[in-house]
């Protein structure tokens, strides 16, 4: 019984660490994109991505990166749910 109680109890604490991770388009390329930098980030399948739009990036005051990122930058995410690009702070 103990046994059935941590197998599902590791199942589900997978099933979290994947649930902050998604794979989208950014800036014509398909990318793993986490919440957290500890979050271990899916293998996202090879997909053709739409080209974003040519644009000049948004001003971004200076802030700190951050717990566990070196840099964040301004980068063209594509939205799924209106199928277009959209500027997106990244961190690295």
């Amino acid at each position: 019984m103990r046994f059935i109680l941590a197998a599902m109890l590791g199942v589900v604490l997978t099933a979290q660490a994947h649930a902050s991770c998604e794979c989208r388009c950014v800036e014509g390329e398909m990318q793993a994109l986490c919440s957290s930098s500890i979050d271990i980030a899916p293998i996202c399948p090879a997909t053709v991505c739409a080209i974003p739009p040519p644009s000049i990036a948004p001003i971004q005051p200076p802030q700190v990166a951050p717990l566990g990122t070196s840099e964040c930058s301004p980068r063209q995410v594509l939205n799924p749910d209106t199928h277009r690009y959209e500027w997106r702070r990244l961190c690295n």
